[in-house]
């Protein structure tokens, strides 16, 4: 999961895309990059750390330009404390192409193969967006014989692309000279946005995003999502093409970015993630209905900030007292992307204070978004216990995760996660809480897409079932073996 924005104006582009930038800081706070061109110069600055850390004046004067691209990483791929491994990536050939990336790539030591011994291609990192832009720029190469790019060598390049690549990836690249190029996997399991404005002197400047919410706070207008498969191509001068490039798209959001990777203000693939965490607490109260008997339970209390809207609903469909026991320290960062066990296990008591007037001698349901490793959730009862909770029931708005992650989150090893080779009572036990109340995968579902046009989900590490495919169990153990090494 990496947050990232293209933007094509009028204007010098550097604070727009800081401004983005921080914006979607909740997306991943390993690294970050921003690049720009002027003309067919790029410039390019990045960084370990959070936007607010990693760029001065003197880096912003550099930016220059009316074009830019933007990165804030949350590794999945790659080591998070290299700040080589930090994006934009640059090839300078053909032409010069810069890329950022979100997603993860799963045919990875194939690619690595071809691109050594058939495109004589050098990549100088782990990164597989170092790979997504190698495997670009041969395709473009391949493509075009002349001088001069067109936009239907473009797109016939990232047709291409599709067939080589597999996994997931919503990318944005700048051509030197040429323009931005955006685009989307086949199957669209990451998000990505377009957006427009048409300035008083009737030009337009053009916007693609991870999130809805970055366009409305830049005053642009959303389009629509970039749909699976397709790419989109802006001129220097601001000149919008774009054509379907894959043989069978087909739509399958990550439903974790509504979980929680999303803000709650951003609308994705036309559903609104606000919403569909309203409705999983719908459906999650009747869940617990039915196992918890009515009486057990004094108060509702959230684990901020995702599980707020969830467990509001939950408090207002039981019929009990909604209440805000936990003060969140927002100046740590999300522990779920913490890199490393022991990062996230220490960020807990930093990040949440239980407030003991709010706990103490009442029985709590906590809702929290989800269930990941389980460290947190861990912490978090015993922290409501310490402040005199007489009872503490966990719930959760996700269902359990039994499944790794190859998508672009990092749940590479099923051995990470808590709940794959154990019972609900064995999670209850492991969590130390009185109670454990999870969300049903089919209401998750529907939580998601009622109301919408989307028809699929990716749910794979709820179900285990890989929409993209060729995720096999030899694939999933080597991917284990090589985080956990």
């Amino acid at each position: 999961m990496c947050g990232i924005v293209g933007i094509v104006s009028n204007n010098q582009i550097n604070q727009k895309i800081y401004d983005s930038l921080l914006l979607l800081q909740h997306r991943g706070q390993d690294s970050t990059g921003i690049a720009t061109m002027e003309g067919s110069v790029f410039h390019l600055h990045k960084s370990k750390g959070q936007v607010k850390e990693a760029y001065r004046t003197r880096d912003m004067r550099i930016l220059t330009g009316n074009i830019g691209i933007g990165h804030v990483r949350y590794a999945t791929s790659g080591e998070a404390h290299r700040e080589d491994e930090a994006q934009p990536f640059y090839v300078n050939a053909p032409y010069g192409i810069i890329l950022v990336h979100n997603g993860n790539l799963t045919n990875t030591r194939e690619l690595e193969k071809e691109l050594f011994s058939i495109d004589r291609r050098h990549t100088n990192s782990s990164s597989d967006t170092e790979m997504l832009l190698n495997v670009l720029a041969t395709e473009i190469q391949s493509e075009n014989y002349g001088s001069s790019l067109s936009p239907e060598h473009i797109f016939s390049a990232i047709s291409s692309l599709h067939k080589r690549v597999e996994g997931t990836y919503s990318a944005i690249a700048m051509i030197a000279g040429y323009g931005l190029l955006a685009f989307r996997d086949p199957y669209g399991i990451r998000p990505l946005v377009l957006g427009k404005r048409v300035l008083d002197n009737g030009k337009t400047e053009w916007i693609v995003a991870s999130e809805s919410l970055v366009l409305e706070n830049n005053d642009f207008d959303v389009v629509r999502d970039v749909v699976p498969g397709e790419a989109i191509f802006i001129s220097n001068e601001g000149e919008f093409y774009s054509k379907q490039c894959a043989d069978n798209p087909q739509l399958f959001p990550c439903s974790f970015e509504y979980v929680y990777l999303a803000r709650p203000d951003s609308v994705m693939n036309g559903i609104s993630v606000y919403e569909a965490r309203l409705r999983m607490g719908d459906y999650l109260a009747k869940t617990i209905q039915e196992q918890i008997t009515s009486g057990e339970i004094d108060v509702v209390m959230p684990i901020p900030d995702s599980s707020r809207p969830s467990a509001m609903q939950v408090a207002r469909q039981l019929g009990l007292e909604y209440r805000e026991g936990f003060f969140k320290n927002r100046y740590v960062g999300r522990t779920f992307i913490m890199p490393g066990q022991a990062q996230r296990k220490k960020s807990v008591r930093q990040k949440l204070n239980a407030m003991s007037s709010e706990f103490k001698g009442k029985n709590v349901l906590l809702v929290d978004d989800s269930i990941v490793r389980g460290t947190t959730s861990r912490e978090i009862v015993q922290m409501a216990k310490l402040a005199g909770a007489n009872k503490v029931t966990f719930t959760s708005a996700a269902p359990p995760i039994r499944f790794p992650h190859v998508y672009g989150i990092t749940m590479p090893s099923k051995m990470e996660l808590i709940a794959h080779d154990k019972s609900i009572d064995q999670i209850q036990e492991t969590l130390l809480a009185d109670g454990l109340v999870y969300q049903k995968i089919s209401d998750l579902e529907q939580s998601i897409l009622k109301g919408s046009q989307v028809k699929n989900l990716d749910l794979s590490c709820f179900n285990g079932e890989y929409v993209t495919g060729k995720v096999t169990e030899e694939y999933l153990a080597w991917v284990g073996s090589k985080y956990s090494s």
